[in-house]
Order: structure tokens, then sequence, then C-alpha cells
């Protein structure tokens, strides 16, 4: 399970740059894939155990730069083993409030990265992926796909989606033992959270959960390590929620 290529969406940061951190801690090779913040991923790169981790840059929205950044990966990395679709935005966008214009642009780019992205940087990996036990792919989804998000209901809507592309890849992948799995988790302590962690809403976040907290990204990093291991294969298209008991669902 060592010196695998594991190839991280958005890890210059947040929960991808703890993934990174969690799998070259165990021996894998690591991509991190950037938007623009070319040196947040060099550091978190200049962070990481062992050796031969590189960064890729490509907007997400594009599908050419998806496909060339995918394949310089896996020109230098020699194969794809495991990836993590990890990138992601979120727009406030509430309809009863949002003019029509920034409503579309909301639905666009968020649709756009979060689940066109995804899958294309899926069908992309997919192409270097060896036909194995140990190749897998994990989808970070939400808590909000199946408790809602009004004031980002894009967000939601992506999500639930993520959910739904992942069942139904794991169904085409398990001939060749590729396994596919979602985490879906709630609020995490990133960068992205912290404008409301912070403000005044942040006691009743935090709140949410029996525990009193939020999930740290470290802790999300070991559960997705689990979902890309050998040992995860039957779990494949299975869902973790993930969320300190914040929202249950039958």
């Amino acid at each position: 399970m060592t010196k695998r290529t594991v190839l991280i969406t958005g890890g210059s940061r947040g929960i991808g740059a703890a993934i990174a951190r969690e799998f070259a801690g165990a021996g894998d090779r690591i991509a991190i894939h950037y938007v623009s913040s070319h040196a947040d991923a060099e550091s978190v790169v200049e962070s990481l155990s062992g050796d031969g981790h590189v960064t890729a840059q490509a907007d997400l929205r594009d599908p050419q730069a998806i496909r060339r950044m995918v394949d310089h990966v896996a020109h230098e990395s020699g194969k794809i083993d495991v990836l993590i679709n990890n990138a992601g935005i979120f727009i406030d966008h509430p309809i009863e409030s949002t003019n029509y214009e920034d409503w579309q642009s909301a639905w666009e780019q968020t649709i756009g990265v979060n689940l066109i992205g995804a899958a294309n940087v899926t069908w992309c990996a997919l192409q270097h992926m060896p036909k194995n036990a140990t190749s897998r792919i994990v989808n970070i989804g939400s808590r909000g796909a199946f408790r809602g998000e009004p004031a980002n209901p894009a967000y939601g809507a992506s999500k639930a989606a993520i959910v739904a592309f992942g069942q139904s890849i794991a169904k085409a992948l398990a001939p060749v033992h590729i396994g596919v799995t979602t985490l879906a988790p709630g609020f995490v302590e990133t960068e992205m959270a912290s404008r409301y962690l912070e403000g005044p809403e942040g006691d009743g976040i935090r709140s949410q959960s029996p525990f009193n907290r939020v999930a740290k990204p470290e802790e999300l990093a070991k559960a997705v390590y689990f979902l890309a291991s050998a040992d995860s294969e039957w779990a494949s298209g299975a869902v973790l929620d993930f969320n300190g008991a914040s929202y249950l669902r039958m």
C-alpha cells in the first residue's frame, strides 16, 4: 500500500492539505491540485513526508485544463492509484434575496466545479488508474446533501449529485475492483468555514453537535485514508456521515 500516487483536488489548504499529510505520512506520493494558489500548494508539498510529491494546476471549470493537469500527474508519477475529489466552492445565494444574475452565476460556478469538474477529473484519472484492488476514488460530499442548504442551494444540490455520481460509478467500476465512496462531513475548521465559525453564529454551529464542536481537518483525513485503503473494498458505494451527530438521517 505504500508509494501509491494520490491525486487530491483542492489540496493546497484546509481539508485537502490535511489529507495530503495523512497519505504522505503513510508513504504515498502526493499530487496537490490547485487553481490559483501556487505558493500555498508548494508550501503543502514542502511540508509532506517523503519525496516525489508534485503540484498540478487547473481551473476545474475547464475540461481541457483538467485533462492536461491529470495527464501531467500521471506522466510525473507513472499512474494514479487514488483520486480524492475534494475541491469545492461555496457561494451564498439565498433564493429569497439574490438577484437573477447572481443566482445564475452561483449555480453555474458551483455545479461547474463541485459536480462537473469532479466528474471530469474522475474520467481523466481513470484512464491512468490501475484496475486492481488498491485503486480508489473518494468524493468529499456534505451533510448539506441531505439536510438542505437554504442559503447555498447550489452547493447542497451539487453535493447530493456527487453522492449519486459516486454510487453510479461504484457499480460501474466494481468489476475492475476500483472502490468508490463518499465522505459527508458537517462543518470543519477550515478557512472556508471561518467566516461562519468566528462570527456571531459560531456558537450555534458548534452546538449543532452534542460534542459542541466542529470537525478538525485531520479527523477527516484519517477517515478518507481508510476509505482509500485496500480494506475498504466492501464499502464501495457507501456514504459515510461524518458530522459528530449534528445531523442524523434514516
